[in-house]
């Protein structure tokens, strides 16, 4: 089955809310990146080229460490292994290592080695040079002897390997076919993004993620079409024993291919200011959400919406939680209600996000258990007040300490089902504590809106809106309407 897929918000973000457990060891071809900025105001008098004058230089890891910034800027861990050059470049990508506070124990250094590094020169945003300085050569067997020995040491304490072949020699001459081996051994799944025409070298692997190109490439013929991909995908699958196929489709977004099912997934229209790393970005995503328990189409989802924000961005680029969250979310649309219920650390990248786009966030909260009029008064009014409404819920338990053992006469799912379907209602968090503080701190929502029957001074979580410059609102309520009133009506008929 070949299909066009979207899936739901609400596992998207469950395993975003995840990354933080996952540690991830790369493996590959470390490479420093430099970006030199300048104007070019006149012609050179010693041969007919432009003069850049310099504004100014900045230094970045490229190759496998920037899927380690990736990883990192996600907050997940990443275990680095590799051999790089005892030159200036390999003390620079060390000491950015460092910086990112990643664990360089299983990066060797070796005087015989050249770190791979790539100036690249611009003026007005605009590259005019890219100056490489490599050797590309295999490792020696000490080097390789020394690359095998961190990685079994490493592998022990990841959730997921990515190889990440650039083709400077890190896993030529057979290396990744071990590297792969000891973790099909070991029951850890390895994720390669490739390099070159010949994929038999990474056979055993779990997936690939080549771009569109590159799958041609491998199976001898330009692919286009869903179906083209499909087909060249179960090529490489049935002839190397990968699990599947993640492709990469530029504009077209991502396709993912398994032996028997298809799914294509569309990305988001946007401006392209500089596609660098963005396959880092992509395959990092990608090994965080799978190993945060996401099915390989949900983790697509989540690379694809990352793809698409690094390529907005200039240099090699990595992308924060809040930017991922807000990707997702836009490629959604309006959020179906049983996705806009939501845990707190959810709605706390949601609210981020939404501030980020210069909205701004109203919370009420409550115990909604029969809903009527002058709860739907309420809403209404908060909704009035902000661009987007949280509301905080009263857990089972929190109501039933609060209203009695009888209470709540519906369950927090029904409940929030039915307030999340509520077009003046945006998210829903279950609070399980007696009051919503701990909520409140968390989102920092802008206007905090509760019942007139309050004062300002009673209101939970009013001084810390204030503080941070928010205001607090008391809206009318409906006369005469309560759950107690309407429970009490239920009970007296009963009895009738």
């Amino acid at each position: 089955m070949s299909e066009q897929y979207l899936p739901s918000p609400e596992p998207l973000h469950r395993a975003i809310s995840r990354f933080g457990n996952v540690t991830v060891l790369v493996v590959g071809d470390f490479i420093l990146d430099r970006f030199v900025n300048g104007v070019i105001e006149r012609i050179s008098p010693e041969a007919p080229i432009p003069v850049l004058r310099g504004r100014g230089e900045t230094s970045a890891m490229g190759g496998a460490g920037n899927v380690v910034a990736n990883i990192v800027s996600l907050g997940a861990a990443a275990i680095p292994v590799s051999v790089i050059g005892a030159d200036q470049a390999g003390v620079n990508l060390m000491r950015i290592l460092a910086e990112f506070g990643v664990d360089t124990g299983g990066l060797a250094q070796d005087a015989n080695r050249m770190t791979s590094s790539k100036s690249r020169f611009s003026a007005l945003n605009q590259q005019v040079l890219r100056f490489d300085e490599e050797e590309i050569k295999p490792l020696g067997d000490a080097e390789r002897a020394t690359l095998v020995r961190h990685f079994r040491a490493a592998l022990a304490q990841a959730d997921i390997v990515i190889l990440s072949d650039y083709g400077k020699g890190m896993l030529l001459d057979g290396v990744a076919g071990e590297l792969i081996s000891i973790c099909r051994q070991a029951g850890k799944p390895v994720l390669v993004d490739p390099k070159g025409r010949d994929y038999a070298c990474y056979a055993g692997a779990t997936a690939i993620t080549p771009n569109r190109k590159e799958l041609g490439e491998a199976v001898g013929r330009a692919v286009f079409g869903d179906d083209e991909i499909v087909a060249a995908a179960r090529e490489l699958i049935s002839a190397h024993g990968f699990d599947f196929v993640v492709a990469t489709r530029s504009e077209k977004g991502m396709s993912v291919v398994g032996s028997d099912d298809a799914r294509h997934i569309a990305t988001q229209a946007r401006e392209v200011f500089d596609v660098s790393g963005a396959g880092d970005t992509v395959i990092a995503t990608f090994a965080l959400a799978l190993a945060a328990g996401a099915d390989r189409v949900v983790a697509a989802a989540i690379a694809n919406a990352a793809g698409g924000v690094v390529v907005g961005k200039r240099g090699t680029a990595r992308l924060t939680v809040e930017e991922l969250t807000g990707a997702l979310f836009r490629s959604h649309g309006p959020i179906a209600h049983k996705d806009a219920i939501l845990d707190a650390a959810a709605a706390a990248r949601l609210v981020a996000t939404w501030k980020d786009e210069g909205l701004s966030v109203g919370f009420t909260n409550g115990c909604f258990d029969i809903l009527h009029a002058g709860h739907v008064s309420l809403l209404h009014a908060a909704r009035s007040q902000c661009d987007r409404l949280v509301l905080g819920l009263n857990s089972d338990a929190s109501v039933r300490r609060l209203k009695g053992p009888g209470r709540p006469v519906n369950d927090e799912h029904d409940r929030a089902c039915v307030l999340a379907a509520l077009a003046s209602v945006d998210a829903v968090v279950v609070f399980e504590e007696d009051t919503p503080l701990a909520l409140i701190e968390a989102l920092k929502p802008d206007i905090l809106v509760k019942g007139a029957d309050y004062t300002i001074d009673q209101v939970v979580g009013a001084e810390i809106v204030r503080k941070a410059g928010g205001r607090v609102v008391l809206v009318d309520l409906v006369v005469g309407k309560s759950t107690t009133g309407t429970i009490g009506k239920l009970r007296a008929g009963s009895t009738n």
